[in-house]
């Protein structure tokens, strides 16, 4: 009987520590461990994510193991988040899958944590039966992904062909357009910390966005060639906007401002989603279609607006896109993303030194 294929993936990669377990293909466990310490502080605190993690990977991997139901011993290989991200909270997950690898004498696989964000499309849920998901489906190649995260915003272009063609599981990943400053999540989160929303912002401009309306504050648009992108010029518009209005008003706060003025958290939260949403769907919606590409991912913690998930279905609608969108459960940071990468890496023979580091910044 040829033995399975049962990978651990690890991500530790910013402030969310998280395990997951592949068998033979099929997604088994995938456990996250959140930080709320950060909150109080309206941003993440590197040293305090380190210190978390050390305190949650143990329990995290465990967790994972038992709910997958295989033992240390049954584990294939060890996928790991080697990078970007925080370089604290990248040794953490690095050193701990190390030394499992090393104390199991099994093979060690470094993902790159971008990548893992696409491969998120490809992961094969397991149903309630244990096999895999009948309602599994992913992009065939080629197609593009709208990478958007707080640190992110790329248009990929993804390539590859399956065995027996190439011999390789792991497809080929291009940069073809990424912002120039900011990324669409900075953007959202430093907005609502101006508005004095909690952290972090991007669910909350979400929230208090569909109770605004869109048109209320027009807000500048970046004029960027090709399919880069460029959000500080709306920071700056959404700042002034703000300057402007607490001026007018004689109010000193914002908080005094939106006693004065109706709606508005609400107006200014749709505005800014709406003017975000529409900069990254044009520049994807140029990029397809000189590429002549309908195959069209989205990916990253954004991934998980409402406004932008709407807008890839309406584009899908107008433009005859075959659309991908991942599960709510693996758009932000999560190891299950991770193991699918070192899935098909490990089938791919993709293994990593020892003695390699993880990075705090890369490509894809």
């Amino acid at each position: 009987m040829e033995k399975k294929v049962v990978i651990l993936a690890i991500e530790s990669s910013c402030d969310d520590t998280s395990a997951a377990v592949i068998v033979d293909g099929v997604l088994k466990s995938n456990v996250i461990a959140s930080q709320k310490v950060h909150e109080e502080f309206g941003g993440v605190v590197p040293e305090l994510a380190s210190r978390a993690h050390q305190q949650n990977i143990l329990p995290v991997v465990d967790t994972a193991l038992a709910r997958a139901g295989v033992r240390k011993e049954d584990l294939s290989a060890i996928a790991f988040t080697r990078g970007p991200g925080l370089l604290g909270s990248l040794l953490v997950g690095t050193s701990f899958a190390k030394g499992l690898a090393l104390a199991l004498g099994i093979p060690l696989i470094d993902v790159n944590h971008l990548q893992g964000h696409v491969m998120a499309h490809f992961i094969r849920p397991a149903s309630p039966d244990g096999v895999q998901s009948t309602e599994y489906r992913c992009p065939s190649f080629p197609f593009l992904c709208l990478l958007v995260s707080g640190g992110n915003s790329q248009i990929i272009k993804v390539t590859g062909e399956r065995l027996p063609v190439t011999g390789k599981h792991m497809p080929e990943f291009e940069i073809i357009g990424q912002t120039i400053d900011d990324a669409a999540g900075e953007a959202f989160d430093k907005c609502a910390k101006v508005l004095g929303l909690p952290y972090p912002g991007g669910p909350w401009i979400d929230k208090l966005a569909k109770l605004g309306d869109a048109t209320k504050y027009p807000l500048a648009k970046p004029n960027i060639a090709g399919y880069d992108y460029s959000f500080s010029g709306l920071k700056t518009s959404f700042l002034y906007t703000l300057r402007d209005m607490l001026k007018a008003e004689g109010a000193e706060t914002i908080d005094a401002l939106a006693e004065r003025v109706p709606n508005l958290r609400e107006d200014l939260c749709a505005s800014l989603q709406a003017t975000v949403v529409d900069i990254l769907m044009r520049k994807l919606r140029k990029a397809a279609k000189d590429l002549g590409i309908n195959q069209v991912a989205v990916a990253g913690g954004v991934s998980a607006n409402s406004a932008l998930r709407q807008a890839f279905i309406d584009y899908g609608k107008k433009y005859g896109w075959e659309v991908f969108i991942p599960p709510f459960s693996f758009t932000t940071d999560n190891a299950a993303m991770i193991c699918q990468a070192g899935y098909f890496k490990y089938l791919d023979g993709d293994f990593c030194a020892i003695d390699e580091v993880p990075y705090a910044k890369t490509q894809i």
